[in-house]
């Protein structure tokens, strides 16, 4: 799925991160959406602004252990979810 066409205007981060950078994390997020509950912030973004808080947590971040979640809205009925870091998924036991 190609995700140049889209403007997102809405989005939810979600995060899982080490207990040092808990507050660093938190202080980025509340720079662009709302605290919606612990780890979750949500409301509208501009494209600019999305990505600049998307770089911002990914250099905030130590991508071996921290987990961070960005669910962007498409329309009404559709969104787009992208993520940073240690899922803790491991990829080569996902059965297609």
């Amino acid at each position: 799925m190609s995700t140049a066409n889209y403007n997102y205007n809405y989005a939810i981060v979600l995060y899982d991160v080490g207990e040092k950078r808990v507050a660093k994390m938190f202080k980025i997020c509340k720079q662009y959406l709302k605290h919606y509950q612990k780890s979750v912030f949500r409301g509208h973004i501009t494209p600019a602004n999305y990505l600049e808080l998307k770089a911002k947590l990914k250099s905030a971040i130590d991508p071996q252990h921290d987990f961070v979640a960005f669910i962007r809205m498409l329309g009404e009925s559709s969104f787009y979810e992208e993520s940073l870091g240690n899922t803790g998924v491991d990829p080569e036991a996902t059965i297609i």
